[in-house]
């Protein structure tokens, strides 16, 4: 699906990437992690053909992004972190720009929008941030594409929009559609990624599935001292230790996504040494 090798992209005299290669495949969803700042938002635009690479390759189902040919477009759709909506309404926003995706489903969009309880009849202008986010991501996941891209997409979201989010993106999953999401907000996304891409300063730090990472580290709370120094990572906090150790027992527990995000940042090496 998504072929990355060597990239390298810089704004003017500012590199953000120098030889970053992965490899994203359909039927997953993805988590791309790190800071504001890291390179994931410049990442999704290399991807998408709103960025061209100084050097090294992209290709997306074998097309070239920045050719941006009419076969590649109508198969990609970027949910962007910062967007601008005409002053029309929601009608009228899918009247003129369906027509672009061949696979949009008008249905499917009625559906979306009904379960973030938008009026369909609404005037776009009229709306706060959130309901505008969420607009857009009912329109990306109607458009079918067999790529969507989402830039910190639970920004702006309250509590219970997020968690229609999560189910909503779930339920759009198939084998041959490929989910990448990239936040800071790494709780929004535990229970509904299938792999984690941890970037820091434009370079990965970390790349693994959910059920690797669930086989061979366990994340707990700890009281035992002995238990807390042979640990991978700890944390102290007022209900004792929060440590990531690895899994010799084979009993997987539960992933808690911000505590491997903080390990990674603060004491990779130690947390990489798990999968070497």
């Amino acid at each position: 699906m998504i072929s990355i090798k060597d990239l390298q992209f810089a704004y003017r005299r500012k590199k953000i990437f120098t030889g970053l290669s992965l490899e994203l495949q359909p039927g997953y969803i993805y988590g791309l992690l790190g800071k504001n700042g890291t390179g994931k938002s410049t990442l999704l635009r290399n991807i998408s053909g709103h960025l061209f690479p100084d050097s090294g390759s992209i290709t997306v189902s074998g097309e070239i992004p920045g050719n941006r040919r009419p076969s590649f477009l109508q198969e990609v759709f970027l949910v962007a972190e910062e967007f601008y909506l005409p002053n029309i309404s929601v009608d009228k926003l899918v009247k003129h720009n369906a027509l672009f995706y061949p696979k949009f489903s008008h249905e499917q969009f009625r559906k979306y929008i009904g379960e973030f309880d938008i009026p369909s009849d609404n005037t776009i202008q009229g709306m706060g941030y959130g309901q505008k986010k969420k607009v857009l991501i009912s329109f990306g996941l109607a458009c079918n594409t067999s790529l969507l891209l989402m830039d910190e997409p639970t920004n702006g979201l309250d509590i219970m929009s997020k968690s229609q989010f999560r189910k909503v993106i779930a339920g759009s999953l198939n084998e041959s559609k490929c989910i990448v999401i990239s936040t800071h907000q790494v709780k929004d996304l535990e229970n509904l990624i299938d792999r984690i891409t941890i970037i820091d300063e434009g370079k990965i730090l970390f790349d693994q599935t959910i059920a690797q990472i669930t086989q061979r580290l366990q994340f707990k709370i700890s009281f035992d001292q002995h238990e807390i120094q042979e640990a991978l990572n700890s944390e102290s906090t007022l209900k004792g230790h929060t440590i990531i150790a690895r899994n010799t027992d084979g009993e997987e527990t539960k992933l808690d996504l911000e505590m491997l995000y903080k390990g990674i940042i603060t004491n990779r090496a130690n947390i990489q040494s798990a999968f070497n």
